[in-house]
């Protein structure tokens, strides 16, 4: 009975409605990680030039949050594959099947916004970091 409630339900609009959701986080993603490209190529000039070792903890640093960053696209993108995986079982009369494709496409998004809150809590306390630095340079001063 709750199988036949549920795949009465869903109708094929609903998993498209996630599709403009999906996009916009995996744009964001990309923004970060192309964010993340262009400082890992400043700090490898800057290191290569002046072989300060404090760079490394955050050289450290943006290798996992680059790590994250991937695996939250590649969560992001198997939600959007699975929704549309989600469409084509409602489009060919399997509503059940389409409704737990659809369920488990869900809860991707979910662990890619999980993961994404990991992610930006590392990047807090990197720059919390600079902010203690600059913090520290300004007391000596006075």
């Amino acid at each position: 009975m709750e199988a036949l409630l549920l795949s009465q339900e869903l109708s094929l609009t609903t998993p498209s409605l996630l599709f403009s959701a999906i996009s916009l986080i995996l744009l964001a993603y990309t923004n970060r990680f192309i964010s993340y490209a262009q400082l890992i190529r400043i700090l490898k000039e800057k290191y290569l030039k002046d072989h300060d070792l404090r760079m490394i903890p955050q050289i450290k640093n943006l290798r996992r949050r680059l790590y994250l960053t991937q695996v939250m696209q590649i969560l992001g993108i198997g939600s959007l594959l699975l929704c549309v995986v989600s469409m084509f079982f409602i489009f060919i009369s399997k509503s059940l099947l389409g409704a737990y494709v659809f369920g488990l496409a869900l809860l991707l998004l979910a662990a890619s916004l999980c993961v994404c809150i990991w992610e930006i809590n590392i990047s807090v306390k990197a720059l919390e970091i600079h902010l203690i630095d600059i913090e520290s340079e300004q007391k000596l001063k006075i």
